[in-house]
């Protein structure tokens, strides 16, 4: 029968892995347990078998960089005691464990980038970031429609969409629809265009860094989506064609309150969530009831 002693011992084991120079370790991304050849998900305590194996895939950064990165937070007297990967800290809150299991692959699309988890069987598989994000959307369009980026922006949240469905090329809104001097008429079809173009790159740039990991038949719980940009209109639809199963805009888990449900809070919710589930494990009993106390300020028992 698997011991908890077993289980910490494997995983010790597989965690010895030798680092190119210069790189540390930012987080370790455990796969699934296998027990006697065949796979028994994240717990396999109390299980029969006479082989256990585990293996992980090891997120690293370059040490120099990292380094700089803390010591501006220690900088105001504030420790850091561990680190996250974004990516997860937004699975954790757009995703459900049962979720998780079936698998799931979650994508936040932010400002400059776009992280993204692979969930199977309860697990990460893999995780990684790619270099274009919301920003990259609003310079399109400022660049194809011959504006600023602050002009671009707004026609961006109060136009967009990440599919095209205006097919009236006649079809056109204003930029500011006050009749001021400079407002200007643009084509729907025209920003539409612009930005699904931009918006199937990023999809289409994750599914082939995901390679062979990924298969939709083994992503049954489809793409999540989150960041201030899985906001735009049409962007699940998009996900879905790419990567050729369903596609959600994720909705906040374990009942965050509702003036926080924005999915461009999801990464800071999720490092929230990390930090108080170690700080329970490591609290006594009556310390823990002063944790609990701040986490019900976000999220509701």
């Amino acid at each position: 029968m698997v011991s908890e002693r077993d289980v910490h011992s494997v995983c010790e084991i597989a965690k010895r892995k030798d680092l190119p120079t210069g790189r540390t370790i930012v987080h370790y991304l455990r796969h699934p347990f296998v027990l006697d050849d065949r796979t028994v998900g994240p717990r396999p305590q109390e299980l029969n078998g006479r082989r256990l194996g585990v293996s992980y895939w090891v997120v690293h950064g370059h040490e120099a960089r990292i380094s700089d990165n803390i010591q501006i937070i220690t900088s105001f007297n504030l420790p850091v005691k561990d680190m996250v990967v974004a990516s997860l800290a937004t699975g954790t809150m757009v995703t459900s464990l049962v979720d998780r299991q079936h698998g799931a692959l979650v994508i936040d699309i932010g400002g400059g980038t776009s992280d993204y988890v692979l969930y199977r069987n309860g697990c990460p598989r893999v995780a990684g970031v790619v270099a274009v994000g919301g920003s990259h959307l609003t310079n399109d369009l400022a660049l194809g429609l011959r504006i600023t980026e602050g002009q671009a922006e707004k026609i961006k949240l109060r136009n967009g969409r990440a599919t095209v469905v205006a097919r009236d090329k006649s079809d056109r809104v204003w930029l500011n629809g006050d009749f001021s001097i400079g407002d200007r008429q643009f084509s729907r079809h025209a920003i539409e265009t612009i930005l699904a173009a931009r918006v199937r790159e990023i999809f289409e740039v994750v599914r082939k860094k995901l390679g062979a990991h990924y298969n939709a038949e083994q992503c049954a719980a489809g793409v999540v989506l989150a960041g201030g940009t899985a906001k735009l209109p049409g962007i699940a639809e998009a996900a879905s064609a790419v990567f050729e199963c369903p596609a959600v805009v994720g909705e906040m888990r374990g009942g965050v309150e509702p003036a926080l449900r924005d999915p461009a809070r999801a990464t800071v919710l999720g490092l929230l969530h990390y930090g108080l589930q170690a700080k329970e494990e490591e609290v006594a009993p009556v310390a823990h009831r002063g944790a609990r106390g701040f986490l019900t300020r976000i999220f509701s028992n």
